[in-house]
């Protein structure tokens, strides 16, 4: 049976109603060498060769987790191109430095544009434009019009890494008949666990199309480059204790500071190498250590590290894992701060205890194993943070213990990648 029209009417009414706040948020999230009418659908750039696959992700962190997903599908599709897009700047410079990694420039099958706004209009003419064989949708991106676009033009939808948390299905809940028009144009989804399987389908996804086939934020990237650059890092430190805070959020980073000012009265020569989440905060991260009185290095701007130096502020791109594999701890952030967390798989995967706050739903599933055989700890204060770093920094056999056990369990959980290329095949020959 047909789903009812009416919701996804309602809906593009209310965002025509906020399309003077849309635009003007929007008009921030932006690359120079873009138009901006990519957001209705117009002028989106030179696209690969057909036939194309579009996949959709995000921002930054969803580009880094569907790596592996865009590696598979242009190694074992060489006919196909890919066409990415992202809803955030961030997004399109961490795919941009994708494209500038493959080879010739004359071989290259990926490209990238922004995803258009969700108004009817633009999203029929993006996917007019773009002419997809496939749409992919990374996680949680489910747009109601884009979707419809899809269904009326006769383009397959997977949905991949499919993930709800608690708190995001409560929100969906709330629009219920709107996600259930969205869902019905859905071709496959591909659950992370059988919890978010559970939650898509009470949403009304078709229990016929959903299929749990495990988390792609556990196919880590190779890793060997990463360690190989802050082999360097390590040696311009010199033989000091370091923790590294990735992803930090806003309201969070005044809470690591006061976790490194106790764990200096017990290790003086500790250093904090702290990395934003956000590039458009890394400004105001620096004056908050500045008028807090830190000895501070900023990486963007090439300042050494000396011995002097308390707070290394890592305001670069694309340097987070080497970033985690030159400390001996690693702090996810977004989680002090009830954001629900960042991806704790980046750290364990390179063999670093991870420490992370409360605030976990938006990684629970990977982070259960890892909390299971405690290679992730959570501490809820600073207080209870700088504990965490001091029994760790002081004992470095079972740091590396509890590292390598994490290692371990990245490693035992591989294979959503394959089954994920698997399932898709079904659209592309």
């Amino acid at each position: 049976m047909a789903s009812p029209i009416w919701p996804r009417l309602v809906y593009s009414a209310v965002l025509y109603m906020l399309s003077p706040l849309i635009g003007w948020r929007i008009w921030r999230e932006q690359v120079l060498t873009y138009s901006r009418l990519q957001r209705l659908g117009m002028r989106l750039g030179k696209l690969p060769p057909g036939p194309r696959i579009w996949l959709h992700c995000a921002s930054v962190g969803e580009v880094r987790a569907a790596r592996p997903l865009i590696e598979g599908l242009l190694a074992r599709y060489p006919q196909h191109s890919l066409l990415l897009t992202t809803m955030t700047a961030t997004g399109a410079q961490q795919v941009l430095k994708l494209i500038g990694e493959q080879a010739a420039p004359d071989q290259v099958r990926l490209a990238h544009c922004f995803l258009p706004l969700d108004f009817p209009g633009a999203a029929k003419r993006f996917i007019t434009r773009g002419q997809p064989t496939l749409a992919i949708l990374f996680e949680t991106e489910l747009w109601p019009n884009l979707l419809h676009a899809c269904h009326q033009q006769a383009v397959p939808v997977a949905v991949v890494n499919g993930r709800l948390s608690p708190r995001a299905f409560a929100r969906y809940q709330r629009l219920r008949s709107l996600m259930a028009s969205a869902l019905a144009n859905v071709t496959w989804l591909a659950a992370k666990s059988a919890q978010d399987a559970e939650r898509f389908q009470a949403l009304g996804c078709r229990a016929a199309v959903t299929h749990v086939v495990g988390s792609l934020k556990f196919e880590v990237p190779s890793q060997e480059k990463a360690l190989e650059e802050s082999e360097y890092l390590l040696q311009v430190w010199g033989a000091r204790p370091v923790w590294v805070a990735g992803s930090t959020r806003d309201g969070e980073e005044v809470l690591l500071l006061e976790a490194h000012r106790q764990l200096l009265q017990r290790f003086p020569t500790a250093l904090l190498v702290l990395v934003p989440r956000h590039p458009q905060r890394f400004d105001e991260v620096a004056r908050l250590c500045s008028q807090g009185g830190w000895a501070l290095s900023r990486r963007s701007q090439q300042q050494a590290v000396t011995p002097q130096t308390q707070v290394y502020l890592g305001d670069t791109l694309g340097e987070l894992a080497t970033l985690y594999a030159a400390g001996h701890v690693a702090y996810v952030g977004g989680s002090l701060v009830p954001l629900g967390g960042h991806n704790v798989l980046e750290p364990a995967a390179l063999g670093k205890p991870v420490l992370c706050g409360p605030s976990l739903d938006n990684f629970s599933d990977v982070a259960e194993p890892l909390l299971a055989v405690g290679a992730l700890s959570v501490v809820e204060t600073p207080d209870a943070l700088a504990d965490a770093l001091a029994e760790r920094l002081a004992t470095p056999s079972f740091a590396l213990q509890i590292g390598q056990a994490g290692r371990e369990v990245v490693e035992a959980h591989r294979g959503a990648l394959a089954r994920t290329l698997d399932g898709l095949s079904q659209w592309l020959t």
